[in-house]
């Protein structure tokens, strides 16, 4: 099956998935496995290549994520037994004031995730949301959504993240890294101010089940501290975080200079960055006189992480059906059709192959190769605004984040929501956010052409 016809039969195994999980109840490993099966038979797939191909769907997801998910929601852990996390969140709300913990994480979250992957971000940042979240009384799950809003923006919009570079070489401006950092960084103002506004508003919508929790414990912030007696240190809270966020900021950076030091990226890869961060959160532990528990913490962080690792490789698995089954390259062939919107055309195609597809990296390079040979028909040829069509590539690339989306489940699963919770949040969120951004990339372009 190819065209149209075949888009239509995406569409509605999407919305059969959301129906089966929402509204049967269905564990989501098992509804997106069984989309995914379905959907590729349904595309022509031949059936003896289906279990190879969801076989490397599975396992690419794993070899991307897995290992730092895992050493992630470890070093989470370690903060939370030893009070690291409260110490972090004490140090975060007397910098930024107690009313405003929303614009506080979401503005880490941007920062982070300008040489760190969200996925990876939103992971290591966990412990300082939950933490404000219990500090400052506010909303889990308006805090989930700022974070995840914040992280997601830099991703798509500021290099060192791989998306934007790629897309800067594939366009010529490889040159330009500068030009496409600050554009980025400029008209990331507009989503961030809306996604922000967007994750208060939802907060009073969607309660999660730490949202539930929080309630019934009804602890002061004096009763957490006495529950841990002493708190560690500043600097020793903030370590197992920071560290790795700085030697992955190290690696990208000499990377982006085309500087190879061998041990520099080789700590900077995030499994490693986040081993290291697991040793200083275990130094932690050991200095609060608590490693006879380090056994009983590993235990229940693998058993916490592991629904989070198979929906998450699931997700993967019906990425990788979509991209063999044609319909990518069918909207590739068709692109044509869109090159009449200008400055929008990169907009709506990123969209439609995030939104078909999953990955964002993938929209972003795949979008910025598919455009490169016609951005003087669209008079985008210059280096300004090349970097300005880097930028739409981004916010096109944002729109939306649904179940085949890895970082979709790691912010609705980490974030203590349901799946139908994660489609009011993280879905309609990445779309507030997507909007936001071509509105400032479309005054800009109005500015500058």
């Amino acid at each position: 099956m190819t065209g149209i016809l075949l888009i239509v039969v995406f569409v509605l195994s999407i919305v059969a998935m959301i129906v089966a999980i929402s509204k049967y109840k269905i564990h989501p490993f098992l509804s997106i496995m069984a989309v995914s099966l379905i959907f590729g038979m349904i595309a022509g797939i031949p059936v003896a290549d289906l279990p190879g191909i969801i076989g490397d769907g599975f396992s690419g997801t794993f070899k991307s994520i897995g290992i730092v998910i895992i050493f992630g929601a470890l070093v989470g852990m370690l903060l939370e037994k030893t009070g690291a996390a409260i110490k972090m969140a004490d140090i975060v709300v007397r910098v930024v004031g107690k009313r405003h913990p929303e614009i506080a994480i979401m503005l880490m979250g941007w920062i982070v995730s300008i040489p760190v992957f969200c996925d990876s971000g939103f992971v290591i940042l966990n412990p300082i949301r939950k933490g404000l979240a219990k500090r400052t009384g506010a909303s889990s799950v308006a805090m989930t959504v700022a974070l995840s809003m914040g992280l997601y923006i830099s991703h798509c919009f500021v290099p060192p993240t791989p998306g934007p570079i790629a897309a800067a070489n594939s366009l010529g401006i490889g040159d330009h890294l500068l030009l496409v950092i600050l554009l980025g960084a400029l008209l990331s103002i507009p989503p961030l101010v809306a996604g922000c506004l967007f994750a208060i508003y939802i907060g009073g919508k969607v309660k999660a089940r730490d949202d539930d929790e929080d309630a019934s414990l009804v602890k002061s912030y004096e009763q957490l501290i006495a529950e841990y007696g002493r708190l560690p240190g500043g600097c020793a809270s903030f370590a197992p975080i920071v560290v790795p966020i700085v030697l992955m900021a190290l690696a990208s950076g000499l990377a982006m200079a085309k500087i190879r030091i061998p041990i520099i990226a080789f700590l900077g890869t995030p499994m490693i960055a986040l081993a290291v961060g697991t040793a200083l959160g275990v130094v932690l532990l050991a200095s609060a006189h608590k490693m006879d528990e380090f056994y009983g913490i590993t235990n229940d962080t693998l058993m916490v992480v592991g629904p989070i690792l198979f929906i998450t490789a699931a997700g993967g698995v019906l990425g990788k059906v979509i991209s063999v089954s044609g319909m990518v390259q069918y909207i590739t062939d068709n692109s044509n059709v869109l090159s009449t919107i200008g400055i929008f055309f990169p907009f709506v195609l990123a969209a439609i192959l995030k939104t078909a597809q999953g990955s964002s990296t993938v929209a972003i390079t795949t979008t910025a190769g598919m455009l490169a040979p016609v951005l003087p028909a669209l008079g985008l040829d210059s280096p300004l605004l090349g970097a300005l069509c880097v930028i739409a590539i981004g916010a096109g690339a944002m729109t939306v984040s649904h179940a085949n989306d890895s970082y979709f489940w790691v912010v609705t699963n980490f974030g203590e929501m349901e799946p139908q919770q994660g489609y009011r949040t993280q879905t309609l969120g990445t779309l507030v956010i997507g909007v936001a951004s071509m509105v400032g990339v479309y005054a800009a372009y109005l500015l500058l052409a």
